[in-house]
């Protein structure tokens, strides 16, 4: 399996409401650096996964949604934990969406996204696309 991955970052405001999340209950501010992994079987005719111009294209356009954004008050994520387990699922679906428009995102296998919250701390999820 073939990848090409692209890096940003994005900052957040969220809150945890749940005990279990200590002082992140309250309102507070989060960067992530958000690795986008772009899979695929066999490279395209150009010798490449994808365009890492379009990759990155991509990428920024999803996070464009969330940057500064507060997300206890972002539609998306109502009634919902914004964990970094669910920050990265959400990611995922919407970047693959979008690539599945593109010219050469139909041969993609899938893709994965790893935020890391901290230099030792990060979570991530992978989506494999359907054939």
């Amino acid at each position: 399996m073939f990848t090409l991955t692209v890096r940003r970052h994005f900052m957040i405001a969220h809150s945890l409401p749940r005990e279990s999340f200590g002082p992140a209950q309250g309102l507070h501010g989060a960067t992530f650096v958000a690795e986008m992994t772009f899979r695929r079987a066999e490279l395209n005719d150009d010798a490449i996964v994808l365009d890492i111009g379009v990759a990155g294209t991509i990428l920024d356009e999803v996070l464009a949604g969330l940057n500064y954004k507060n997300l206890d008050e972002h539609p998306d994520f109502a009634g919902q934990l914004t964990t970094t387990e669910v920050l990265a699922r959400f990611i995922a679906e919407a970047v693959a969406a979008k690539v599945r428009k593109s010219d050469d995102g139909g041969a993609l296998a899938g893709v994965d996204v790893l935020l890391r919250e901290h230099p030792d701390a990060w979570a991530g999820f992978s989506l494999d696309f359907e054939r």
